[in-house]
C-alpha cells in the first residue's frame, strides 16, 4: 500500500490513463450522429465520397440510402441490373455492407422516418422535400452551392 492507502496496482492502472491517446473533442461528439448518402449522382461523386470518408474519420456513422433495387429484385433494372459499382465505390471508402440500405424504388422518406439519421444527402429534389416535409430528418440538396458548408454546419463542424 502506498501513503493515500491504494495498492501498487491501483496506481499503476492511474498511470495507464495517463499515456493513452486523447480522443479529439469533434470525435467524441460525433458518436452516435448517423448521417446518410443517396448513391447515383451524390456518392458515386469523388467530391461526395472524399466528403463521406471524411465524416467517418471524426466518427460519424455514415449510411448509404439509396432507391436502387437490391439483390432479390435487382433484375427488374434493366439499366443496371447490378450493383457492382456501387459496391466497388463504399468497400474502397469503406462503408460497410450492412449500412447500405435498398429502397427498391420505394420513397427515402419512408424508411427515414422515425429513425436518428441528422441529415441524409440526395441529388433528388422530389426526394429532398418529401424528407424535409414527412421526416424530422434534414434533406439536403447536393446539385446546390454550399452542400457540403450545410452538412458541416448541421453536424457542428468547421
Amino acid at each position: 500500500m502506498n501513503k493515500q492507502g491504494n495498492s501498487k496496482n491501483e496506481d499503476s492502472s492511474n498511470e495507464l490513463y495517463k499515456v493513452l491517446p486523447v480522443i479529439k473533442k469533434d470525435v467524441r461528439e460525433a458518436r452516435g450522429q448517423i448521417v446518410t448518402f443517396d448513391f447515383d449522382s451524390t456518392l458515386s461523386h469523388k467530391i461526395v465520397q472524399d466528403f463521406a470518408k471524411s465524416l467517418m474519420l471524426k466518427g460519424f456513422d455514415v449510411w448509404v440510402l439509396t432507391s436502387r433495387y437490391d439483390e432479390l429484385h435487382k433484375h427488374k433494372y434493366k439499366h443496371n441490373p447490378t450493383n457492382e459499382d456501387l459496391y466497388k465505390v463504399t468497400d474502397r471508402i469503406g462503408i460497410d455492407r450492412t449500412k447500405i440500405r435498398f429502397q427498391c424504388m420505394r420513397r427515402k422518406a419512408e424508411y427515414l422516418f422515425g429513425t436518428n439519421v441528422v441529415w441524409h444527402l440526395d441529388d433528388d429534389y422530389v426526394e429532398i422535400n418529401e424528407i424535409n416535409s414527412q421526416t424530422e430528418i434534414k434533406g439536403i440538396d447536393v446539385t446546390l452551392k454550399g452542400w457540403k458548408k450545410e452538412c458541416k454546419s448541421i453536424l457542428g463542424i468547421e
